[in-house]
Formats: structure tokens, C-alpha cells, sequence
């Protein structure tokens, strides 16, 4: 990725007559990615790993950057609905994945373009969350959502997103797009090579997802923005539903998600506390408004590494930071610690800290058990072969770029 990037800023300096062209921000980002992904011609996905050129992970904890690029005009609700159900299973691609023995900090932001309800003076495109490692406040910008119109300008939602988002500078961070539409891909009035080409030259992939059929996906050069960018091409029916298989382990997991929001100890001002706390409820009711399957897959996420509140929760904070307690103001403290010793106030998060363990521990076992069954169930059914969702091709080409980035995908 490199040598081509290179190539091309040498031949753009010849072109334009420029004695120094390259920013030295940039000189930076081209070596931050570590990974070269290319599309074979024969279609079949294959990711090279240029390990020569790869240097070792040295920080206190891996960066992982991730905008996912929804088209919200009129024929996607199929695709925004995915997007709603799917989410915690694709971050659990990224709770599966370690760096030199450390879980990455991953941090997730929301463009919608596409939407005639948008200013055109803006190209209908929306930034709706920043890159933040708050995954309720994503999921809530998911589920604020509608489609509508129909002016989908792709280069330029590209281009947007490597302008606007404070992107990880880290050495070895893994940063990526996720474009997914059904529009043709030339649209709008940023070309999309330029859009891919200002991502790869910052170290950022790009991989497309066309909702619709493979072909038309290429020639309406879809596949030819992931070639430029170094990601992946994809294609899916935004209008499959998926399976759920209901089991024995359904219920135990939703009750003991329940019971785990009662170990969050909220801090801040008021306003803030209510918010996280009323949130986190909503987003638990987002997710089973979607079905079951979300609802579980968000719980899991909960039960796991990913889902972590620093500066928010005083478990998580005090987990980071033993000496917090002493730094809080005591009307930021939850109510009910308000009025305790700093005796009671240490042991109150240490029985919260504890309970929370023990759940995500019966979370998980729980999780483990109905994986089981599903996949026996699943093989009995066979089911027929048909196009992926959303969640299926985001996840599988996160597992194989988090590979060729240097992460091992745990199971």
C-alpha cells in the first residue's frame, strides 16, 4: 500500500510542477495501516499480509477506527433495518480480536447520505455520531434513521468522513469505511476515486457493499471504489430476514442482561446521569423492538470486554483508575452513594464490580450453551444457500482485515 501510494503522489507532484507535495500528517497515516487487502480478478476474496513491513504493536491498547456510510434513500429500509438488528453481532468481531494479548479500543461513527430530507447544500449527506467508543449512542443514531428520496452521492460521503472524523493517528491502527447503497457508485459531485483515493492515502479502507445484485455491483463500479480504496466488495440482499432459533437459553440471557444494568454506577451532573442510564434502557428496548436475535447479541456484547463505560460507570473507571472515588465531586456520584463514608462508598463499587463479574460470567456460559444448539440446529436445517446481510459481509471481512492487521480472533 505503501510503494502504490507513493507512486501516486510522485506522478501527481510531476503532473502539477510541485517540488513537496506530501503533508508530513500524511507522510504518517501511509505507514499508521498495516494491512494490504486486494480483490483477486477470479472473485474470490483474498487478503495479503505484507509482514516484511509490519511493525510490532507497542501501545497500551490497539485503535480501531470503523464509519459505517448508510444510504437512507427511499428503497433502504431493508438495509437501515439490518444495520438496527446487526450491529452487536458485528462488534463482536471486534470483542474476539487481540493484539499483542490486548482487546482493541474500538470506536464506531454514523454517516447517512442519500436522503432528500437533508440540505442539498450539504449533498444530503448527515453526520450522525462521531467516532465514539459509546456503542448505546450509536445504536441509538442507528435507530433514529428514515429513508426517504433519493440523490445518493458516494465519493462525497467518502470524502466527508476522511475530512470530518478525528481518525486514530495511532501506529498500527486498523481504520476503515463501510459504504453500503444501491445507487451507482459515480454519483454526486466529488468523483469516487477521488473520495477512495483521500481515504487509502490517510490509511483508511474502504469497503463497498452493493445491495443488489454482484454484477450490476461492478458495473455500476462498486467493486472498482473497494479496489482504489484496498478494501472489499460486497454484495447483499437488504431485504433478507434473518433466522432466529429460538432455545432454552433465550430467556436466562435477556433476564440476566436485566439484572447486569442494576451494577452500573452512573457519574457526572445529573443531566448526564439520567441520560446514560435512560439510554442504556433504550437501547436494550431498540434492540428487541429488532427481534430476539439483536436482543441477544447485544447482551452478549454487554457480557463482554467491548462494552465498557470509562469516565461514565464507576466500575469501569475505578477498574482503569483506583484512585477515581477521591477525584469525583460527591453530588456526581449516584444518589444512593451520596451519602456514604468513603469506607462505603469503596465497598459499595467493589459488591457492584463483583456482581457484575458473576453475570457476565452466567452470560457468557449462557451464550456458549445456546451457541451450541444453534449450529447443531442450524445443520439440521441446511438451510438454502442465499445472499448475504449486512452483518454477514461486515463481519466476515472484519475477521479477515483484523487478521491481516496483526489481531488474533479469539473464539
Amino acid at each position: 500500500m505503501r510503494n502504490s501510494l507513493m507512486r501516486f503522489l510522485t506522478s501527481s507532484c510531476l503532473l502539477f510542477g510541485l517540488a513537496t507535495c506530501l503533508p508530513s500528517n500524511l507522510a504518517t497515516n501511509a505507514v499508521a495501516q498495516d494491512v494490504t487487502i486486494t480483490i483477486k480478478s477470479d472473485d474470490q476474496q483474498k487478503v495479503e499480509n505484507k509482514e516484511d513491513s509490519k511493525a510490532p504493536f507497542t501501545g497500551t491498547r490497539p485503535a480501531v477506527d470503523v464509519a459505517i456510510l448508510l444510504d437512507t434513500s427511499n428503497s433502504m429500509d431493508g438495509l437501515i433495518g439490518q444495520a438496527k438488528s446487526q450491529l452487536w453481532t458485528i462488534v463482536q468481531q471486534f470483542a474476539s480480536a487481540e493484539k499483542a494479548g490486548k482487546t482493541p479500543q474500538l470506536r464506531v461513527s454514523v454517516f447517512e447520505y442519500g436522503n432528500t430530507k437533508l440540505p442539498a447544500s450539504e449533498n444530503y449527506i448527515r453526520q450522525v455520531v462521531q467516532l465514539t467508543d459509546d456503542l448505546d449512542k450509536v445504536s441509538e443514531a442507528l435507530f433514529s434513521l428514515k429513508t426517504n428520496g433519493g440523490d445518493e452521492y458516494c465519493g462525497t460521503v467518502i470524502n466527508e468522513a476522511v475530512k470530518r472524523l478525528d481518525w486514530s493517528g495511532k501506529a498500527n491502527s486498523y481504520k476503515t469505511i463501510f459504504i453500503a447503497g444501491n445507487e451507482p457508485f459515480t454519483q454526486g459531485p466529488t468523483d469516487y476515486k477521488d473520495g477512495c483515493k483521500a481515504a487509502i492515502e490517510n490509511g483508511i479502507t474502504v469497503n463497498t457493499v452493493h445491495c443488489g445484485d454482484y454484477q450490476t455491483g461492478i458495473s455500476t463500479k462498486w467493486k472498482d471504489g473497494a479496489d482504489l480504496a484496498e478494501g472489499e466488495y460486497m454484495n447483499i440482499d437488504q431485504d433478507r430476514k434473518t433466522v432466529h432459533i429460538e432455545t432454552p437459553h433465550d430467556q436466562i440471557i435477556i433476564k440476566l442482561n436485566a439484572e447486569l444494568n442494576k451494577t452500573y454506577l452512573w457519574y457526572g451532573d445529573a443531566q448526564v446521569k439520567r441520560g446514560l442510564k435512560s439510554n442504556q434502557m433504550a437501547q436494550d428496548m431498540n434492540a428487541a423492538s429488532s427481534g430476539m436475535g439483536a436482543a441477544l447479541s447485544r447482551a452478549k456484547t454487554k457480557g463482554g470486554k467491548m462494552y465498557n463505560y470509562r469516565n461514565r460507570d464507576l466500575v469501569d473507571s475505578i477498574a482503569a483508575d483506583e484512585s477515581l472515588l477521591e477525584k469525583v465531586k460527591d453530588s456526581d456520584l449516584p444518589d444512593a452513594m451520596q451519602g456514604m463514608s468513603k469506607e462505603e462508598r469503596a465497598k459499595h463499587v467493589a459488591e457492584m464490580a463483583n456482581a457484575r463479574k458473576e453475570i457476565q460470567a452466567q452470560i457468557k456460559a449462557e451464550v456458549a450453551a445456546r451457541e451450541k444448539l444453534v449450529a447443531a440446529k442450524r445443520k439440521e436445517m441446511a438451510e438454502a444457500a442465499g445472499e448475504a446481510t449486512l452483518g454477514d459481509a461486515m463481519s466476515a471481512a472484519v475477521v479477515r482485515q483484523l487478521k491481516a492487521s496483526g489481531f488474533e480472533i479469539k473464539k
